[in-house]
């Protein structure tokens, strides 16, 4: 058993790509190695901004021998034949037997191949491997062909305490390594992985990205604590400063005490997001003048000027947004409004001005669905949640779009819950973010959401496969769950037939356009048919429910059941329905009901098809010819109406017991009854009475669609 070690040196790889492209390469590594027959007892991988490590334990020293049967030419084939499957087995004409099959008879023989030895094998799979790696962005420099994410300096490549020359590019693969790039750049010779280890530690890096982060967490921790602090838990900025550093130094740095009083948003971002250093709070909460960050040096003077470089560099940011934050309220939002008008939305969609007309108009068709919802609260907030686009902050720091809105509002005395819809209406922006529930902002999110998918819709920028550039399916999957969350019984149809007919008059028509006159007609001409895309949103917002309750454990097959009896678009109302339809068939009386459904369902369909017609309409009791029939349809009278009811008022469990009570019945028709009898009156009164029994699953679902594999 022998150890691997490859090292490719880099210049430093973008921190979000490291870990991700590392286990992409080791992966690879291991599937690679298991197909060509070697033994490996473990691959591990580590990264650091200048480096990814792949080290496998335990490689066999050969591959495998292989033993292979294969089949030859007829037995009676030419000669010419046989000698080329001679040749390509290595085998002699002795060591092949003949044998019967079902095709004729047919030469065989067993050919053993002798494992080559690791290293050739390695060799050949690593320059396969980084020939085949991808990155998201990559490049080229000087005068090389080979791409990789940043110029690549160096290969380690040590097999056995061997090096193995390895070849890619303008690289050959040597044992020597180098340190930090400032700490300890010398280069020093590789044996194996626990002498480089230590190597790198001596050199100034730690190799391993948990022990950094553990690393800086603590010594984050440890300083904030010497000055009475807390540092704000920030596991994403952790995993990415990680990613920045070899050798971490946590430092401490302070703010001017006048650039505190930006909102707390504003030195958040400008702390966090834009200088990636973590943010502090005092012993109530609050936040606190000082900021932690992390360098990757070590000084002599203690980081005295790393700290002031990094307090000058914040102190300027924090400027300009304390100068912005006084600039910008000197002018009301109404105001601010006014210059939306030159901000274009979409070249195709006209301007955000014109979309917060369109809002406005949706916001307050909202307000009928959306309890609690104030009409000119909705109306106010709705005219104005725009408005901080345009303000010299938001230029500043994007990020802060909305949020600022919040402050300026609040600044100017706008009422709480107009403040927070403006904050919240682009909300959910991810799976982690949060979902609003204030009534207002509850319309200005669904309006502003609702609005950008038909605008999309109209004209064809519809997500294809994995490209979705407009970010139509979260816009749809926030829609969703703000619905759910908030219980709106809400009929989506309307609003997007409302949505879409307000676009027409604000389409643009681009030279593209012009070009291809199919395509001027269609968006000038009228032709935009409203209806066949409410169907399309319907769809594309069935899909997205799919999958964001198959997250949660439920199964696709029941959401079509339910969708399909009516084509639902209340998704609060589909989904009690689903969970109860869901109860029901976990149920004894649910499996076995089901059972008979699918039964009756199959007996109807090819009776049907044979007949050539659709059974249905009114069933003649004169005509039954067993006790079995007239309990059924009896049954199926009395409850018809019962079930019809509760499902018009939203009671689905009380639908589905009503549909348990005819199990009984529905056992005994099928356990007694013949439906294809000679007497065809009586076969086809049968069938009416089966179709009757299908009618009124259909009232609760289309059990045609459930998956009945599941239920046994």
């Amino acid at each position: 058993m022998a150890e691997l070690l490859l090292e490719l040196f880099s210049e430093e790889i973008p921190a979000r790509m490291q870990m991700p492209m590392a286990e992409n390469i080791r992966n690879d590594f291991a599937e690679r190695v298991k197909k060509e027959g070697l033994f490996v007892k473990s691959v591990h991988s580590y990264v650091t901004p200048r480096r990814i490590v792949i080290i496998a334990e335990g490689l066999s020293i050969t591959q495998e021998d292989k033993t292979e049967e294969r089949r030859g030419p007829r037995a009676d084939a030419p000669q010419q034949a046989i000698d080329g499957f001679l040749k390509s087995t290595g085998l002699k004409k002795s060591q092949l037997e003949i044998r019967k099959t079902d095709k004729g008879d047919f030469y065989f023989g067993v050919v053993h191949q002798k494992g080559r030895p690791t290293k050739e094998v390695l060799k050949s799979v690593i320059e396969s491997l980084l020939a085949n790696v991808t990155w998201p962005k990559s490049m080229r420099w000087g005068s090389y062909e080979t791409r990789w994410v940043r110029p690549l300096h160096n290969i380690v490549c040590v097999f056995g305490g061997e090096v193995l020359p390895v070849k890619f590019g303008h690289l050959t693969a040597n044992d020597n390594s180098y340190g930090h790039r400032f700490l300890g750049p010398e280069a020093f010779k590789v044996r194996e992985f626990k002498q480089y280890e230590m190597q790198l530690a001596r050199q100034k890096v730690v190799l391993d990205t948990e022990r950094r982060k553990a690393k800086i967490w603590e010594q984050a921790q440890k300083l904030a604590a010497e000055h009475g602090l807390f540092v704000q838990q920030d596991d994403g900025l952790l995993e990415e400063v990680a990613g920045l550093v070899e050798y971490p130094n946590v430092m401490l740095g302070s703010i001017d005490k006048l650039l505190m009083r930006v909102p707390d948003q504003v030195l958040i971002s400008s702390i966090r997001t834009h200088q990636k250093y973590f943010v502090t709070r005092d012993k109530k909460g609050h936040l606190a003048p000082h900021f932690i960050f992390v360098s990757n040096m070590e000084t002599s003077d203690g980081g005295k000027a790393i700290i002031a470089g990094n307090e000058r560099v914040l102190r300027a940011r924090l400027s300009d947004a304390a100068f912005f934050w006084s600039q910008d309220r000197r002018k009301k939002l109404e105001e601010w409004a006014e210059g939306l008008d030159k901000v274009i939305f979409h070249a195709k969609l006209g301007t955000v001005a014109e979309k917060v007309e369109r809002i406005t108009g949706l916001a307050k068709l909202l307000d009928v669905w959306v309890p609690h919802a104030h009409f000119d609260l909705t109306e106010r907030a709705a005219k104005i949640c725009k408005a901080d686009l345009v303000t010299g902050m938001v230029g500043e720091f994007p990020d802060l779009q909305g949020i600022m809105g919040y402050y300026y509002a609040k600044d100017q005395g706008e009422k709480e819950e107009i403040a927070l819809a403006i904050k919240e209406h682009y909300s959910p922006l991810g799976p982690n973010d949060i979902i609003p529930t204030a009534p207002v902002s509850v319309a200005i999110a669904l309006a502003d959401k609702v609005d950008t998918l038909a605008g999309m819709f109209t004209i064809g920028e519809k997500p294809t496969g994995s490209k979705d550039p407009y970010a139509l399916r979260r816009a749809a999957l926030g829609m969703i769950n703000i619905i759910l969350e908030n219980k709106l019984s809400l009929p989506l149809k309307i609003l997007f037939d409302r949505a879409l007919h307000n676009y027409p008059k604000s389409i643009r028509v681009t030279k593209k356009d012009e070009d291809n006159k199919g395509i001027l007609d269609k968006l000038t001409g009228g032709k935009v048919k409203p209806k066949e895309l409410v169907d399309e949103l319907l769809d594309f917002f069935v899909d997205r429910l799919k999958a964001g309750l198959k997250g949660r454990g439920v199964r696709h097959d029941l959401i079509e059941a339910v969708f399909d009896t009516d084509h639902e678009d209340d998704f609060t109302r589909l989904v009690k329905r689903v969970e109860a339809l869901d109860n029901f068939l976990k149920s004894e009386n649910g499996a076995n009901l089901l059972a008979g459904y699918k039964r009756a369902s199959n007996i109807l369909r090819i009776e049907e098809k044979k007949d050539g017609t659709t059974y249905g309409g009114r069933v003649n009791t004169d005509v039954f010819d067993q006790v079995e029939e007239e309990k059924l349809f009896t049954a199926i009278r009395d409850t018809h109406d019962s079930i019809k009811a509760a499902v018009k008022d939203n009671d689905f469990v009380r639908a589905m017991d009503l549909l348990a009570t005819l199990r009984r019945t529905v056992d005994e028709f099928f356990d007694e009854v013949t439906v294809n009898v000679e007497n065809e009156d009586i076969r086809k009164n049968r069938l009416v009475l089966l179709a009757y029994l299908r009618k009124i699953f259909d009232l609760v679902a289309n059990f045609e669609k459930i998956d009945d594999s599941i239920i046994r």
